[in-house]
């Protein structure tokens, strides 16, 4: 037998295969969460949490995109390592346009064994509770079921028997880590109970989450807003109601091996969620389960389940069972909710056991009526026709006796005379103001009481107007006549001006006339004793005696003036 002279060559590929074979173990596995719920129910909030974000009001939380992305990096408790690249996938609804980019971006074949879905239900709106879960769960059944190929049929068995083994596993974990395990063996797993874990065919983790817990026993007395209002009423309904609620949601995540959450705007709950969606994630698959296996988890089970506190709720799956249900409300019949439920996702099992669905109990358990409330229709309005209206108030403004403005002024000029009446502009025609008063300051600057005692010697003067008045000064009496007096103002005949027909306002205007022509007068007197006549004076100082002639031509001139 011959001998190669030369040895074969090595594989071309040596290298490339020994980094592809390192990048693989030192690869970082990637984990996704599917967060489903309506708008306004707190989506957002929880995807902050799960991001270790602070949440705010910002542009990116108001407004809502088609299929909302985000992603972190998921380290261990040291911050050293980074175990998982984790991303968190949002819809804004239910609508089958929304949810028809999520096998786009998350196709099941890649992602079904490493995705944890939540569900997310809002306790201001409790009446929707049932109807969301029947959407959301039944679209996980169709977004798992994917093209219904054989290779995603075998990864829809084995991820189902990962999340089976966790149920029964779970009485093997314990929450205090000091403690040991208990020695229960791989093959000696106790079966589930019946009615137990009957749906979820592609075994995916599922969490349902109801937000706003805090506001369930708040010191209001509706629950909702706007057309949606639930009545609360007396305090011991409105717990036994509240109660049926979380019983009626722990019937339905015991059928699909669910965990129930309640959550508030409280950094605790919000982490406790984070935590337990991390354990999940993590969970560790069928062949690799052995004695203390699920204690390998890094992100292990260390909260106690909680029941009692109705702000805080924590139901882990595979904890629950039929008998901790029942024992909450004694009334409460699980056997008739599990079949109302098979009969409203499956209408043929309706021929098999006829009775209502879990729709119509779910509404009965709320209150009825006091579900949602539709807003009521106001009253019409006929409007009144234009002739009845302008009849009606024609009628009704006829009866008064002031419904003519013009009365008042009629009235006015009537009592204008009066001295109570009030005056069209200011207090002329007031009582304050009195005509007597303008009479003795005039009197005064004519020469005292002359003024009088001629107005009464001349009864039957006629009235002066201003327009009457001669605009030259007025001729003083001769200084001869010692006995004659000044003669009466002009416009002022009598003290109030009402004897001979004269109104207030023209007296008053004859009043201020006088006092504008009394530096005339002064004027008048100085120029009737000419130069002629003071020498004459001072040339004969005896007084010439008055000749009747002259006293009569006095006379005569001053009635010719009064007149």
């Amino acid at each position: 037998m011959s001998r190669q002279s030369t040895p074969s060559p090595p594989p071309q590929d040596l290298w490339s295969s020994i980094l592809d074979s390192v990048s693989s173990k030192r690869s970082i596995p990637s984990k996704s969460i599917l967060i489903l719920g309506e708008q306004g129910s707190g989506r957002s909030t929880i995807a902050s949490a799960l991001l270790q974000k602070q949440h705010g009001n910002t542009e990116e939380h108001v407004h809502d995109f088609a299929l909302g992305y985000q992603w972190t990096d998921v380290r261990d408790d040291a911050e050293e390592d980074t175990l998982a690249r984790l991303s968190v996938f949002t819809v804004p609804s239910s609508s089958p346009p929304y949810l028809s980019l999520i096998p786009r971006f998350l196709p099941p074949k890649s992602s079904l064994p490493s995705t944890v879905a939540i569900v997310v239900l809002d306790w201001t709106r409790p009446w929707t509770f049932l109807e969301q879960l029947l959407v959301w769960l039944q679209w996980l059944e169709r977004w798992a079921s994917g093209d219904n190929s054989r290779e995603l049929d075998i990864l829809k068995e084995e991820t189902r028997e990962r999340l089976q083994s966790y149920l029964q596993h779970y009485n093997a974990t314990s929450l205090d880590q000091t403690s040991p395990l208990p020695h229960t063996s791989v093959n000696t797993l106790l079966p589930l109970e019946s009615d137990v874990f009957t749906h979820n065919s592609s075994g995916i983790p599922i969490i349902i989450a109801c937000t706003k817990a805090d506001l369930i026993d708040d010191d209001s007395d509706l629950v909702g807003g706007g057309n949606n209002i639930m009545v609360k009423g007396k305090s011991e309904q409105w717990e036994e109601r509240t109660d049926g609620v979380m019983q009626v949601l722990r019937t339905i995540c015991m059928k699909y091996g669910a965990a129930l959450f309640y959550t508030t705007q409280q950094p605790t709950t919000l982490s406790e969620l984070r935590h337990y969606a991390l354990h999940l994630l993590f969970m560790q698959p069928t062949s690799a389960t052995s004695e203390g296996a699920l204690g390998r988890n890094p992100f292990p089970q260390s909260h106690k389940p909680n029941t009692l506190d109705r702000d805080r709720i924590f139901v882990p799956a595979g904890w629950d069972s039929w008998g901790k249900i029942q024992i909450l409300r004694d009334n409460f019949e699980y056997k008739v909710w599990s079949e109302a439920w098979e009969r409203e996702i499956d209408p043929e099992k309706q021929n098999e056991s006829p009775g209502p669905g879990a729709k119509q109990l779910f509404e009965t358990l709320i209150g009825g009526n006091q579900g949602p409330q539709k807003a009521s229709l106001t009253p019409l309005v006929l409007p009144v026709p234009e002739q009845n209206f302008l009849s009606k108030n024609w009628d009704e403004n006829s009866k008064k006796p002031d419904r003519d403005p013009r009365t008042s002024f009629r009235n006015l000029q009537d009592n204008m005379g009066t001295a109570t009446h009030a005056g069209i502009v200011g207090p002329l025609g007031s009582s304050s103001f009195s005509l007597p008063t303008v009479e003795r300051a005039l009197s005064e600057m004519e020469g005292g009481s002359s003024l009088s005692a001629d107005a009464r010697r001349v009864p039957n003067a006629r009235r002066v107007r201003i327009s009457d008045v001669p605009s030259r000064p007025l001729l003083s009496p001769s200084p001869m006549t010692g006995n004659s007096r000044p003669p009466a103002s002009p416009g002022l005949s009598s003290p109030l001006g009402s004897a001979t027909g004269q109104t207030q306002h023209e007296v008053l205007q004859t009043f201020f006339q006088s006092l504008l022509t009394s530096n005339n007068r002064s004027g008048a007197r100085q120029s009737a004793q000419s130069p002629t006549n003071v020498s004459a004076t001072a040339a004969s100082p005896e007084p010439q005696p008055t000749s009747p002639g002259a006293n009569g031509t006095n006379l005569e001139h001053e009635e010719r003036l009064e007149n």
